[in-house]
C-alpha cells in the first residue's frame, strides 16, 4: 500500500492542542490550510525516513484551497491524521509537487 493510500483511508484529524499556535507563530498556517491539502490534487506524499525515529512520519506537497503549496508532516494514529508541521514548500519540493 503506498502512502498516499495510507493516507486516504483516515476518517479525520486529531489535533495536537500545542502544535496548533507553534505551526501558525513559525509558518502561519492554519488548521484548515492544512487539513485542505489533503483533499486537492495533485497530492505527493511520502514516508519521511529521517524523522521517523519513535513514530512513523509521512510528508505531504499540496496545496490549500487558496492555492498556497503546502509541506505538511503527519502521523497516523489510529485512523486519524495527526499534523506534526506545515509550512511554505521551498523551491526542491515546488519541483517535485510539478512532476506530481
Amino acid at each position: 500500500m503506498t502512502t498516499e493510500d495510507k493516507l486516504l483511508r483516515c476518517t479525520g484529524f486529531d489535533w495536537d492542542d500545542a502544535n496548533v499556535p507553534k505551526i501558525w507563530e513559525r509558518h502561519q498556517a492554519s488548521p484548515m490550510e492544512c487539513e485542505e491539502v489533503f483533499f486537492n490534487l495533485p497530492l505527493a506524499a511520502g514516508h519521511d525516513e529521517k524523522h521517523s525515529h519513535e513514530e512513523r512520519r509521512c510528508y505531504v506537497l499540496s496545496q490549500s484551497d487558496g492555492e498556497r503549496r503546502l509541506f505538511v508532516v503527519v502521523t497516523i494514529r489510529e485512523g486519524l491524521l495527526r499534523v506534526i508541521s506545515a509550512r511554505d514548500m521551498n523551491r526542491k519540493e515546488r519541483e517535485v509537487y510539478k512532476t506530481a
